[in-house]
């Protein structure tokens, strides 16, 4: 843990103890040397201007009254955490349009509250910082609600729904399990009585929602992650193969720091390419993902997929002539 960090977190700990904090406490929650605790105690006072206090043997606590006021100054949120409150900002913006508006604007007036205590109580300029969506597919915010509101009131669901690859339209009954936010765009996780069996809906092809009074049917959650996100990318099912890829030298230090799957395997190869291994179930997210490299991917194995992509390949190539 780095200076940095072991200040913001012995902010925090003072911030939110109700009583003096013992040495002990702070090496076992922070995990540094003693030395070492004492500089950032003194950090911390002495260049940040924290109002800290000894208080008996071995126990500080921030000055009462001061200590509820004052901030660190400058940016303490880490990457993960400024991203995750402009991503949500951004996102009840997008989402929030029309019937959702009025529900969503409570959550949308905490988060600018949350980033105004970090801007040291002046207004975060969002508009400086950007998230950007990619892909994001227009979406009928009544069907959103519906479901959504499906899955929190634990109702079974009745919709038409009009397939992306075949554009065919079913009418589908179904019992809600969670809402997915993948890529800019929602799905919904549920049971498919008809078929027996757990499927991935995206919301934008559903129409003509409506609640049911049956209670839903719920499925454990180890059932649902197993056939829902052991696979690759937001197709369903039990991982049916193994695919391994090998990129260029010029790629490799990209792909190396990319999360493409929770269970992916990678390696440098001694000539300064990378070889990546993820399971899949339907290898047709994962040849989109692979082919947008170009000629810095090759895909090794299995030999079905690596023809699936020969064929996309000349497919595309037959489009710009002889």
């Amino acid at each position: 843990m780095e200076r940095y960090e072991r200040a913001l977190a012995l902010h925090r700990m003072f911030k939110a103890a109700r009583y003096p904090v013992g040495i002990h406490k702070m090496l076992e929650d922070i995990g540094c040397s003693r030395a070492t605790l004492y500089r950032d105690l003194a950090y911390l006072r002495d260049v940040l201007g924290a109002p800290l206090d000894g208080v008996g043997e071995g126990c500080y606590q921030y000055a009462e009254g001061e200590g509820a006021r004052f901030e660190l100054p400058g940016l303490w949120l880490n990457s993960d955490e400024l991203h995750a409150l402009l991503a949500a900002h951004q996102l009840l913006e997008r989402t929030g349009s029309g019937v959702l508006s009025g529900a969503l604007a409570p959550i949308r007036n905490r988060i600018d509250a949350l980033l105004a205590e970090q801007a040291g109580g002046k207004r975060w300029p969002v508009e400086r910082v950007r998230v950007l969506a990619s892909g994001q597919r227009a979406m009928d915010q009544l069907a959103f609600r519906s479901a959504a509101s499906a899955v929190l009131d634990r109702k079974q669901f009745a919709f038409d729904y009009r397939a992306r690859s075949t554009d065919e339209r079913s009418h589908r009954k179904v019992s809600p399990q969670r809402l997915t936010h993948y890529r800019d765009n929602w799905y919904l996780d549920a049971f498919d009585h008809e078929r027996d069996a757990l499927r991935s809906f995206a919301v934008e092809r559903i129409s003509r929602a409506h609640l049911l009074d049956t209670p839903a049917q719920d499925v454990p959650e180890s059932v649902l992650d197993e056939h829902l996100a052991s696979g690759y990318g937001i197709f369903s099912g039990a991982p049916k193969a193994w695919a391994t890829i090998v990129f260029s030298a010029k790629a490799a230090r990209w792909v190396a720091d990319t999360q493409w799957h929770s269970k992916q395997e990678g390696r440098f190869l001694p000539d300064g390419r990378y070889e990546l291994r993820v399971p899949y179930s339907n290898g047709r997210e994962l040849l989109m993902d692979v082919l947008r490299y170009g000629a810095d991917a090759q895909i090794i194995a299995p030999v079905s997929l690596r023809e699936q992509a020969r064929a996309s390949l000349q497919l595309a190539l037959g489009q710009y002539g002889p």
